[in-house]
């Protein structure tokens, strides 16, 4: 039986999202997003942070690069990927990140209307939904079961 690598985020974007373009025209987006939870500790509220690398592949990501905003707060599912590379120095360093699957962006709809010098041209692998869904578009409407 196969393992099972699900993540489930809600956060806020700690800086605009990061957009590269590699070779052969494939996107990537990334950015830190904020998770924060709230606990009582000797009777004070204590509020502790956690930061999250998020990465966000193809369609996807142009869609995230037009939409998503520093302190903007959003839902993201992916899974874990860790990967190895050597910096400067040739040491070996780890990093662990998110790689979204999707994503829907909360709050009010005000809040990501289109201004007028944002085009409104989206990818065929992508769609905005009245509530905001951003994920690989199912052309046929079926369902994967």
């Amino acid at each position: 039986m196969s393992g099972i690598n699900k993540v489930i985020l809600v956060g806020h974007l700690g800086k605009d999202p990061e957009v590269r373009h590699l070779d052969g025209g494939v996107t990537v987006a990334s950015f830190p997003l904020a998770t924060s939870e709230t606990y009582n500790k000797d009777g004070k509220r204590v509020e502790q942070t956690e930061w999250h690398n998020i990465v966000l592949w193809r369609g996807l990501a142009e869609v995230a690069s037009k939409y998503l905003q520093k302190g903007k707060l959003v839902y993201i599912e992916g899974k874990l990927r860790t990967r190895s590379f050597e910096d400067k120095e040739k040491v070996k360093k780890y990093v662990t990140e998110i790689v979204a699957e999707n994503f829907t962006m909360l709050g009010r709809k005000s809040d990501f209307e289109q201004s007028p010098t944002t085009p409104t041209h989206q990818s065929s692998e992508t769609k905005i939904e009245d509530e905001f869904t951003i994920g690989p578009s199912d052309e046929n409407g079926d369902l994967p079961f």
